[in-house]
């Protein structure tokens, strides 16, 4: 009897000792969600077609669609299927601080994977690439960039995309003035409301709002292309457990053909709120990126 008692007792010493290494091989991220039972994902609330929010301020999205499937993957991982997800609107001002401090746990917006920002966060592998240029209305009179000389042009806060317009040969001397947009939304409407020549950003966010606006035929893009940027889910620098299962998580949709399935369905079909088709097929670029998937931030 007493044989028996020992072992029971050992039996159960050794499970409570299995417990906390099992816990302590959580770091980053992943020890934060499962400390809490909660993960937080940051979105946006106007970057159509990434993340933004529907009729019923639901966020939707290519990008929220892809976050969507790696809770899925945290919860099957972490054994946790009754994780509790919260939604975060994020700003373009906010976000990266917002994801530093901890409030968010993930950022599934439209950002930038830029060398500059890899200094302060990091980015899982590249799920889109996009061209950043300028958009006018076609009765403005701007025909390129040195068009722009004097003209206040939108800019949305906390994003670096007008900046790009004094590197390019064509707008290296002239002057303008900026006017600040809180979001996406918000910088086209000074164009639409005639406040603001033009709004520089990246040109499938413009096509997203030019598509929904009242009059599409009104705007035109400059020919002139700024820079091209990929785009990737942003997470806490300095994570490599959480970094990896990003990675292996992107690369199992891109490899499976969900991420293709997932272009087709928010680029390339009708999309709420108004079912209008953008119609923007999957760049050489992309296609290159899925083939070799990585994280190369821009300069």
């Amino acid at each position: 009897m007493k044989r028996n008692l020992l072992a029971a007792a050992l039996a159960v010493a050794s499970v409570a000792a299995v417990q906390p290494a099992v816990a302590q091989d959580l770091t980053g991220t992943f020890k934060k969600i499962s400390d809490t039972k909660t993960i937080v994902v940051g979105y946006r609330e106007s970057s159509v077609p990434f993340s933004y929010l529907d009729n019923n301020q639901k966020p939707i999205g290519y990008h929220i669609d892809m976050c969507n499937k790696v809770v899925e993957a945290v919860k099957t991982k972490l054994k946790m299927p009754n994780l509790k997800v919260e939604m975060q609107p994020v700003t373009s001002a906010n976000r990266i601080p917002l994801l530093q401090n901890g409030t968010i746990d993930m950022e599934c917006g439209s950002t930038t994977n830029s060398v500059a920002r890899q200094e302060q966060v990091s980015f899982a592998n590249s799920t889109f690439i996009t061209s950043v240029k300028v958009v006018v209305k076609k009765n403005s009179g701007i025909k390129s960039l040195a068009d722009l000389d004097g003209q206040p042009i939108a800019t949305t806060s906390g994003t670096t995309s007008v900046q790009l317009i004094k590197q390019n040969e064509k707008g290296a001397n002239i002057n303008f003035k900026e006017i600040y947009g809180k979001d996406h939304a918000e910088s086209f409407l000074l164009v639409a409301n005639d406040r603001a020549k033009a709004f520089v950003m990246d040109d499938i966010l413009i096509a997203g709002l030019v598509a929904q606006s009242k009059n599409p035929d009104e705007y035109m893009f400059l020919p002139e292309i700024l820079r091209t940027e990929p785009y990737g889910i942003m997470l806490r620098k300095d994570d490599p457990q959480f970094k990896a299962f990003m990675d292996e998580t992107v690369n199992a949709m891109i490899k499976s053909g969900e991420a293709e399935k997932l272009y087709a369905k928010w680029f390339m079909s009708p999309i709420p709120p108004k079912n209008v088709n953008l119609n923007f097929p999957m760049s050489a670029l992309l296609k290159e990126a899925f083939a070799n998937p990585n994280d190369k931030g821009v300069k």
